[in-house]
């Protein structure tokens, strides 16, 4: 079949924090991302003298809490994602940043979807358990809020 239309895949994707300060060619490759939701919020409407059914009319988007981005732990230093958590966390610097992009890429490694998140900061930062019987990549797993969530077709 010449033209056989693929699905698509949800494996081969980066993430670009524009503007990160120290940012590094790692701190566009996860395990994971998850949290790319919107919701449309609804309002019931009565109408009167019809008893079989509410009308329900949207109202406004909304979007999930965050985003979460998984990946293998790297040492501060090594990464600007990394100390850009650590300076909020551990010294009290939070600086937002404006945009962070989540691109789906296809086999040519071009754009296939991308999401755009705005005015982003982190929310939580885990690591893994340390176990000494299991010989794992250590992950870290990092939470990040957002005011907006925009999908783009390129």
């Amino acid at each position: 079949m010449a033209n056989a239309e693929h699905q698509t895949v949800g494996f081969h994707f980066m993430v670009t924090f524009h503007e990160l300060p120290g940012a590094q060619n790692v701190d566009v490759r996860f395990q994971s991302v998850s949290g790319l939701d919107v919701d449309m919020d609804m309002e019931s409407w009565k109408e009167g003298g019809e008893n079989h059914f509410e009308h329900r009319l949207p109202t406004r988007t909304k979007f999930s809490a965050g985003v979460t981005l998984k990946r293998g732990l790297l040492a501060p230093g090594k990464s600007g994602l990394t100390d850009w958590c650590k300076d909020a966390f551990v010294h009290l610097k939070l600086k937002p940043l404006n945009l962070v992009s989540v691109e789906l890429l296809d086999e040519k490694h071009e754009v296939l979807l991308k999401w755009d998140l705005e005015w982003v900061w982190p929310r939580s930062w885990k690591v893994a358990e340390l176990n000494a019987e299991r010989s794992e990549v250590l992950i870290e797993t990092l939470e990040l809020s957002y005011n907006r969530l925009s999908f783009k077709n390129p």
